[in-house]
C-alpha cells in the first residue's frame, strides 16, 4: 500500500504541473520545509539512537564524497581535454557528482528494505551528501560559476540544518546508549510515515524537461555517471570492505545509483551553470533511476 501511494503521489506532482493555476512553487516549499523541519529530524530520533556504531556505518557516508570526488576527476578531465565551459564542467561536476539520498533515497530504501533500512540510509545523506553540498558543492559552484561564499557561511549554514542538528543529537545519544521517552514515539512514528508521499509529491512537482538538451550528449553521460557508473564503482571497492550480502552494502551502492540530488541542481542554477541542464538531469534522472534502481536491486539479491 505504501508503494502504490508513494506511486501516485509522484504521479499527481507531475500532472498538478498542467494546471498553470495551480500554486506549484507555494505548494513545493511547503512540501520542502516540511520534509526539513519535521521529518527529516523526526526519522533522525527514531533511527540514529538504538544503532550499534560500526566499522561499516562508518564506510557507508564516505561513499558519497567518493562518489563526488569521483565526479571531479572525470568531468573536470574531460572538460579541460576537450574545452567545454566552465559552467558546463561545474554543472556536470556538482549535479551528477550528488545523489538523491533523502528525498527520493529514503523513500526506495524504506519500500524495498523496510524502515530499519532508514538509519544506514540517514548517516548516508546527512554524513555524505548535505555536507558535500554545503561545503564542496559550495565551492564548485563558486569555481565554476558565480559567487564567493566564505568558509564560515558555509559552516554556519551546516550547523543550522536541523536534520544534521538532529543527527549529531542521534549519535550522542547513540554513544551514551539513551533512549528517546515512549511518550514521544507515536508522534514521531506518524510523522516519520508521511515522508514517502510528500517526498515523492514534492519531486513530481519539481521535474522539469527541456527538449533542447535532452538530445544533448552531456545530459546522458551526467545520468550514465550518476545511475551507472558511480553505483558499479562502490560495489567494485567496497566488495574489499565488507560482506556484499550485508545490509549495509546493499543500501550503500543502492544509494549510489539514485537520481541526481535536486538541492545540487538548485545550487548549479544559482551560480549560473547551465541551469536548464542542471534541471533536466535532476528531472529527467528521476524516472529513469526507476529503472536503473530495479537492475541494481536485482543485482545486489
Amino acid at each position: 500500500m505504501g508503494l502504490w501511494i508513494a506511486i501516485f503521489c509522484l504521479f499527481c506532482g507531475v500532472l498538478l504541473q498542467l494546471f498553470p493555476s495551480f500554486p506549484k512553487e507555494k505548494v513545493m516549499q511547503f512540501g520542502k520545509f516540511y520534509l526539513i523541519y519535521l521529518v527529516l529530524p523526526a526519522l533522525a530520533l527514531l533511527h540514529i539512537p538504538p544503532l550499534q556504531l560500526s566499522w561499516n556505518l562508518g564506510l557507508a557516508p564516505a561513499a558519497a564524497w567518493l562518489t563526488f570526488l569521483l565526479s571531479w576527476c572525470i568531468f573536470g578531465f574531460f572538460g579541460k581535454k576537450y574545452q567545454w565551459s566552465s559552467s558546463l564542467t561545474g554543472c556536470l561536476i556538482l549535479v551528477c557528482g550528488l545523489a538523491n539520498t533523502s528525498f527520493l533515497g529514503f523513500p526506495i530504501v524504506a519500500l524495498l528494505y523496510g524502515s530499519e533500512a532508514l538509519a544506514t540510509a540517514f548517516l548516508i545523506d546527512q554524513g555524505g551528501s548535505f555536507l558535500i553540498v554545503s561545503t564542496l558543492g559550495v565551492w564548485v559552484g563558486s569555481k565554476y560559476g558565480q559567487g564567493n561564499p566564505s568558509a564560515k557561511g558555509t559552516f554556519v549554514k551546516m550547523l543550522k540544518f536541523p536534520p544534521f542538528i538532529f543527527l549529531v543529537l542521534g549519535l550522542l545519544m547513540s554513544l551514551l546508549q539513551l533512549s528517546l521517552p515512549t511518550l514521544l514515539l507515536p508522534g514521531l512514528h506518524l510523522i516519520s510515515s508521511s515522508m514517502a508521499p510528500i517526498a515523492l509529491g514534492v519531486i513530481g512537482l519539481s521535474i522539469t524537461f527541456d527538449k533542447q538538451w535532452i538530445q544533448s550528449r552531456y545530459l546522458w553521460l551526467g545520468l550514465g555517471y550518476r545511475l551507472l557508473l558511480a553505483p558499479a564503482f562502490i560495489w567494485g571497492l567496497y566488495a574489499f570492505f565488507m560482506p556484499t550480502s550485508s545490509l549495509v552494502f546493499k543500501i550503500t551502492v543502492l544509494e549510489s545509483g539514485m537520481a541526481p540530488m535536486i538541492t545540487g541542481s538548485l545550487l548549479a542554477m544559482e551560480f549560473g551553470l547551465q541551469p536548464k541542464l542542471a534541471a533536466l538531469l535532476a528531472g529527467l534522472g528521476i524516472p529513469l533511476s526507476g529503472l536503473s534502481l530495479l537492475i541494481w536491486h536485482f543485482l545486489l539479491g
